[in-house]
This record gives C-alpha cells, structure tokens and sequence, in this order.
C-alpha cells in the first residue's frame, strides 16, 4: 500500500504539472473567466478574467490514478464516484455562468437536487455493493458506535455539508488547494494507522488528490493563473466526505475540515443576523476569509494560516483515533 500511495502522488503530480502550461492558454483562448464580485476586496477585482474551471487539471491526475489502480483496488469506486459526480456537476455550474454567461448558474434548488440525487447513489453503492456499514469511530474512546436509523439522514447532512464546505473555502488563491491538501495527507495517514477494509483505496486515491493539488498549486498559488471553480472546489468537497465514511471517521469531520466548518458556519451567521437586524452584519464580509483580508490581512497570510490551522486540527484527529 505504502508503495501504491507514493506512486500515486508522483503521478498525479506530474499529471497535473503537465497539464497546467496546454490547459491554462487554452482556457484564456476560450475566454472561460473569472468575474469578481464589485463588492469583495477591491484587489480582487485584478483577479477579473483569469481562466477558470481549472479543477481539471487536478482531477485528470486523480483520473489517471483510478485507471492505473483501479483494478488493484476495487474499493476505489465509491471514492472516485463521489469525487467525480460533484466535479461533473460544478463544472455544469461553471459552464453556464462562464461559457454561457449566465452571472448565476444553476439555480440553488437545481444544484442543491442534483448534488442529493449522487449522494443518495453514493449511499446506495457504499452499502448495498461495498458492504460498508454506517458505524462512526468515537473520536477519543476507540468505540465504535451505530448510529441507527440517524445514520442515513446523516450521511446526507455530512456528505452536502462538507461540499458545501468546500465550496465556501474556494475563495482566494491557493487556499481550498492547501487546506484540501493538509485534509489528505491526513486521511493517508489515518489509512496507515487504522487499516481495515477500504483503508488501501483511501490511502491511494489520497494520494492522488495530494499529488493533484500540489501540481496545481504551482498554477493556483497567489498570484494565481487559474481557478479550481465549483468544478474543482466540489470535487474535493465529495472527496473529503467520501473518505470520512469510507474510514468511519465522520465524527471527526468537524475537527479536520474545521475550515470547512468555519467558512459554512460564518456564511449562516451572517446571512442569519443580516436578515434578523435588517441590514446589519456580524463580519466585515463572508465567508470568513474576506473578512480576515478586509481586515488586512493578504491573500497569503490567509491561506498559510488557514493551512496551518488545518494542519493541526488533523494531528489533532489522529489523536482521537490512536
């Protein structure tokens, strides 16, 4: 498995590093753009045309990964298919907004339904055809408990929730490719440690993601020549939870993507309180990591703390599983 899972960051490393110089130029060609909120940070408004939809990059690496070791691996699929699903759906989101230009996408209920319908699917297959169960590992008692009939309506709630998360997170340079990132090696980690069925599918397909998001990092790193857009931001939002429950370590969600966790929660707080005070706001602007930059923090500064947040609320999940 150790083997595997280097293997699998060193190819879709170079993967992604290749693809990056042939995809961004045609991206521009294409004209498939950014446009930046007028009322974010005004340095963000440079950032208006850079070629977006960029989780390609990425998730060919992971593609080529799953081919090279699917067979080996069988229980890469679940995995692959909620990671992939999400992908498919962003990029619808960001074809319409970017190549058809239309400002909102999919609608929210259109979006919100089909993210549903591939987590049900996800739901199915994990159980019916990979034989998991919906058990959840008690971080800090090594207990493993069944959740009963909640656990499907949970899966629901974690599965949406983290992609939400992760959409969130996609806001400045580099930051949804470094936490995400931090959130891998993570699950690598906990593959190595815990073992169990699934765990050699988790480590390799870990790996690719790791190998993914560094190649892209090198493109998505501030100053940034391109964007993840939905396509990419709920790839790796699918990835996250699929690998949660593919490992039972759901719980732990709230710990290891605390980022994830905090961006969602400052986007409710504030449309909550805006809505409740009638035009009043709780921070400067959301998700949280506008309001860190309107309070002068740069891009930079954002993402490595960010990072190093996530960094060590994952040796903190790995504490509550050993």
């Amino acid at each position: 498995m150790m083997r595997d899972t280097l293997l699998a960051i060193i190819i879709s490393f170079a993967v992604s590093a290749a693809l990056g110089p042939f995809v961004i130029p045609l991206l521009l060609r294409l004209k498939i753009g950014q446009t930046v909120r007028d009322d974010g940070p005004q340095s963000h408004l440079a950032k208006n045309g850079t070629p977006t939809i960029g989780g390609l990059i990425f998730l060919a690496g992971i593609g080529v990964v799953t081919v090279v070791f699917r067979k080996k691996y069988p229980s890469i699929t679940p995995l692959i298919f909620l990671t992939f699903c999400f992908g498919i759906i962003g990029f619808i989101d960001d074809f319409i907004k970017v190549v058809l230009k239309r400002s909102k996408g999919l609608a929210a209920w259109q979006k919100f339904s089909l993210q549903f319908i591939v987590t049900a699917v996800f739901a199915w297959f994990l159980v019916k055809f990979e034989g998991q169960n919906l058990d959840m590992i008690l971080p800090f008692t090594g207990k493993m408990i069944d959740p009963g009939y909640l656990g499907m309506p949970l899966l629901f709630v974690v599965v949406l929730g983290t992609d939400t998360g992760a959409n969130f997170t996609d806001g400045l340079d580099g930051l949804a490719s470094s936490v995400t990132a931090a959130i891998a090696v993570f699950f690598m980690a906990l593959a190595f440690v815990l073992g169990g069925d699934g765990s050699e599918a988790v480590a390799v397909v870990s790996g690719a993601v790791l190998g993914g998001l560094l190649g892209f990092l090198l493109f998505n790193a501030h100053k940034a020549k391109v964007f993840m857009g939905d396509t990419g931001a709920l790839a790796l939002g699918g990835y996250v939870a699929a690998a949660a429950y593919m490992m039972h370590v759901q719980l732990l969600l709230p710990i290891v993507a605390v980022i994830y966790v905090i961006e969602v929660a400052s986007v409710m707080i504030q449309v909550s309180y805006f809505k409740l005070t009638h035009g009043k706001r709780v921070f400067k602007m959301a998700p949280i990591h506008h309001h860190f930059e309107k309070c002068g923090w740069s891009e930079t500064q954002v993402m490595t703390r960010f990072t190093v947040v996530t960094i060590i609320a994952a040796a903190i999940g790995l504490l509550a599983v050993i």
